[in-house]
């Protein structure tokens, strides 16, 4: 076999379809527009959405939330997972960032209340919920600006 013998399949490839080009070709005259009507015009077709006057569905449905693309992003850190990421008993962006609990560049990071703690460990730099610092403090840690 020789790559300048090799055609395409019979049947995977079709002629265009030329229209407007007399009666004995099929699609003369009309060109396959049939007669008269908005499909018949040229320019004459609907919008997208269009459902002939009826309400479209994207009006019908009721509208709801909104998030803007402008608002700062803040990542949020379950308390349980502080100790895995302690350096050293301290806890800072660079060390969420090491152990992959903080992706991409978060305006700020929250630490909220959600497992346990059980060794003291300092947090510095990191947004703290009013739950999740009075566990900190109770087991021994403390919370920096």
């Amino acid at each position: 076999m020789k790559l300048n013998t090799i055609g395409p399949a019979d049947g995977a490839k079709q002629e265009r379809r030329r229209v407007g080009r007399g009666i004995g070709s099929g699609f003369g005259k009309t060109a396959g527009r049939g007669h008269k009507g908005q499909h018949a015009r040229s320019g004459g077709y609907h919008k997208v959405g269009f459902e002939g006057g009826q309400m479209p569905l994207q009006r019908r449905i009721p509208k709801r939330g909104f998030r803007s693309a402008l608002a700062p992003r803040v990542a949020e850190v379950q308390l349980g997972l502080l100790e895995s990421a302690a350096i050293a008993g301290v806890v800072d962006l660079e060390a969420l960032r090491l152990r992959r609990l903080v992706r991409g560049k978060p305006a700020a990071v929250k630490v909220i209340l959600g497992g346990e703690l059980t060794q003291a460990i300092t947090v510095k730099g990191l947004r703290v919920s009013a739950g999740a610092r009075a566990v900190i403090e109770q087991a021994g840690g403390t919370v920096e600006a």
